[in-house]
């Protein structure tokens, strides 16, 4: 008997017989437990009717995450269909149901999460949330997770090509280990693909991290400590980087300073962490000695591990004579080498993806060349809004698997002098 076809949505999509007799999850399972993800429930739903061969998804969205299995070729497959959780409007609260509904639905945890993605519509608000909602299970999350990219809507010469230049999209394909599959496969290739990932573990799930009710602030298991961050926040203006380190740490006061023009080091544990920060001061329009002196100290404050990421503290607005001046000396003094770890904060003190915003940072010349220079990777943070932190350091956490995946590693004191 032939599966039947998956909605009208993806159309591309060419199911096989269910009688072939393949193997697509080693003999040691039995069963294969996928938490579908991404931002449509349509194209989720047709994809997962897809694999299962049967239209057990409809058209409607759910409040809830929504669990169905079938026997397939000798195995048991579940899957766990989630409700919009990167929705802009979702709160902390629903959020929070939601991963509890997830995390019950999927026990003792999923093998593989499914990211079903429309570029054309993946924004990097997006790309942030599924990121957090990943984290929550576990920060190896992303060893299990496989990138499904869905046709666009109309079709497109060269689709794939932009796809793989579409910055929100490519980061999270980098940060899933490259592991991508396009709308054309047909039943058997998505079937092993899935496996694969499955296999890749050894077949073991993702264990969830306990998480606390509230803010959703990750608490750190006993027998594994979630590992320290060391953060440098860099640019011109000295009480711009103080605002950000106090809503990072999450302290209304910190200890005064006597000499502005010298680094200093503000620590506190943030969501189960625990995080340094280093103020670099303003570099640009200091002799080179002065320069090299700062720099090797901040880098020192930040020893053995190293930085973990360079954060450049600029308020929504455009750039700067003196603003270009610090990004150049920055970039002069620790090498290009240092845009590996550069995340970029904008800071603002109400909406941060408010219209105004937005439009913007999209649509200034100086903004989108600085952000392309360092990889796409920035943030609007509400210095006010503490529901954010959380987020923000899902962000770095990326740009630290980022560079380890990619041997950078740490920009460490032995980079700096080697650079």
């Amino acid at each position: 008997m032939e599966a039947k076809r998956i909605s009208p949505v993806s159309h591309d999509l060419q199911p096989l017989k269910r009688s072939s007799s393949y193997e697509f999850l080693p003999p040691y399972m039995s069963e294969l437990r996928v938490v579908l993800l991404g931002n449509s429930w349509a194209e989720r739903s047709s994809v997962g009717n897809f694999i299962l061969g049967d239209t057990v998804f409809n058209t409607s969205e759910p409040y809830r995450c929504l669990k169905v299995g079938r026997h397939l070729k000798g195995k048991e497959i579940v899957l766990i269909n989630t409700p919009d959780l990167l929705h802009p409007s979702i709160t902390q609260w629903q959020l929070s149901q939601d991963v509890k509904d997830c995390v019950r639905l999927s026990d003792p945890g999923p093998h593989v999460f499914l990211l079903v993605l429309q570029p054309e519509h993946f924004t990097e608000n997006h790309k942030l949330r599924l990121c957090r909602f990943l984290q929550l299970f576990s920060d190896q999350s992303f060893d299990h997770s496989l990138v499904f990219i869905s046709p666009p809507k109309e079709g497109s010469s060269g689709f794939i090509e932009k796809v793989m230049q579409h910055p929100p999209l490519k980061d999270l394909i980098r940060m899933c280990r490259y592991r991508y599959v396009r709308h054309y496969l047909n039943h058997s290739e998505l079937l092993t693909h899935l496996g694969q990932t499955a296999k890749k573990n050894n077949g073991e799930p993702v264990s969830c991290d306990v998480f606390e009710d509230a803010g959703l602030m990750m608490a750190p298991k006993p027998k594994h400590n979630k590992p320290g961050l060391n953060l440098v926040l860099c640019g011109r203006k000295r009480a711009g980087k103080t605002s950000a380190a106090k809503a990072i740490l999450g302290q209304r006061e910190l200890p005064s300073v006597s000499n502005s023009s010298e680094c200093v080091k503000h620590q506190g544990e943030v969501c189960g962490r625990r995080v340094s920060l280093v103020e670099l001061p303003a570099l640009c329009g200091k002799p080179q000695e002065e320069v090299m002196e700062e720099s090797s100290r901040c880098i020192s404050l930040c020893d053995p591990e190293g930085v973990h990421a360079f954060i450049l503290v600029l308020p929504v607005g455009p750039l700067t004579d003196e603003d270009k001046g610090e990004i150049e000396t920055l970039q002069n003094t620790f090498s290009s080498r240092v845009n590996n770890f550069i995340l970029i904060l904008f800071t603002v003190e109400s909406d941060p993806i408010a219209p105004a915003v937005v439009n913007f940072l999209k649509e200034n010349k100086d903004i989108q060349e600085l952000c392309q220079r360092c990889g796409g990777r920035h943030v609007v943070l509400n210095i006010k809004n503490q529901q954010q932190i959380p987020e923000l350091l899902c962000l770095i956490c990326i740009i630290t698997s980022k560079c380890v995946y990619n041997m950078y590693i740490c920009f460490h004191i032995y980079t700096y002098k080697w650079v």
